[in-house]
């Protein structure tokens, strides 16, 4: 296979043992440009790369990943960006990159890595030059790799097939940065399932992907449908249905300590800005405040958030799950 990573402008050459593998690529061909796998990862450690070239701002195929900035185009393709090393590397083990454009320039193990992972796994690595990775990034301080990867939510039906005991529901929250927060949280507490309705943020929102951090290609996410349509489905999977709420009557302490998160969960939250929308507020089972000890008014929906889930975790642990309903006095 030809590789069209290129070749890495202003890249330092490595310890023998890896310049050793451009060597055996380019053989006795001389001057030709390194070939096959190993002359692709020669050629992201900083190794002559013969005919290779950087892609810019202005080159096809950056104009062409650069509109999957845009929601419209995002949707049209079934694509979107991942921005980020560790992002990246989550896109690749879960198979679901389609192109990979590397910084000039940027040798370090990280990003070597990812090549030698992007060229076995049959993906198109690129290399662009420094304008052309900012024209891709959305972020001041670009770390060297963007990614197209394709979209990967699935049905609510699909997700609760797989018989999750957490899941969480994003009800119009507009906010993409605390949206992707939520999610990374939702996967560190063990929720198998976030849905993300209408009216609320596009998971694949540049910013979102980077808030979530991987998480997006960890848990199953759920895009589109109404959130009254995605709780009268969790309420028919068994699921209570608890909805965050700082006026709620149930306190979030006292619920965990009676046993009331033990069984099957969906957690429900709003925006930061307006809470929750009363209609759907009205549908839970109940709505839990998280106890304020100090002074503070109330958490912000990310930390509201982590507390809620982490509570559900504590008790989902092994020997105290219930598989029914949970509790609620």
């Amino acid at each position: 296979m030809v590789t069209e990573f290129g070749r890495v402008a202003g890249g330092t050459r490595v310890p023998a043992r890896d310049a050793a593998v451009s060597r055996g690529a380019a053989g006795s061909r001389g001057g030709s440009p390194p070939r096959g796998e190993a002359g692709a990862r020669a050629e992201a450690r900083g190794e002559p790369a013969g005919d290779g070239h950087v892609l810019t701002p202005r080159s096809a195929r950056v104009v062409a990943a650069r509109k999957l900035q845009r929601r419209r185009d995002r949707d049209q393709s079934g694509l979107f960006l991942v921005e980020g090393p560790q992002a990246v590397r989550e896109a690749l083990a879960a198979g679901a990159v389609t192109e990979l454009f590397v910084e000039a320039g940027r040798d370090h193990d990280a990003l070597v890595a990812l090549v030698d992972r992007a060229l076995a796994d049959g993906v198109r690595v690129r290399t662009v030059s420094t304008a052309g990775l900012t024209a891709l990034a959305e972020t001041v301080t670009p770390q060297g790799v963007v990614a197209v990867a394709r979209h990967r939510h699935v049905s609510l039906d699909e997700a609760l097939a797989r018989q999750p005991h957490l899941a969480v529901v994003l009800a119009g929250i507009a906010d993409p940065g605390n949206a992707g927060t939520v999610l990374r949280t939702a996967d560190a507490a063990g929720a198998g399932v976030v849905v993300f309705p209408e009216g609320s943020v596009d998971p694949y929102n540049g910013k979102c992907v980077r808030a979530s951090a991987g998480s997006l290609f960890h848990v199953d996410v759920v895009r589109g449908g109404t959130a009254e349509e995605a709780l009268a489905a969790l309420r028919s999977a068994s699921f209570t249905i608890l909805a965050a709420d700082a006026r709620g009557e149930h306190d979030l302490d006292s619920l965990l300590d009676a046993g009331g998160l033990t069984g099957r969960t969906a957690w429900v939250f709003g925006s930061e800005a307006h809470g929750l929308p009363g209609a759907i507020a009205d549908l839970a089972d109940a709505r839990v405040r998280v106890p304020i000890h100090g002074r503070a008014e109330s958490l912000n929906l990310a930390a509201a958030a982590a507390v809620c889930l982490y509570a559900s975790a504590r008790a989902l642990r092994p020997g105290r799950r219930r598989s029914g309903d949970t509790a609620l006095g």
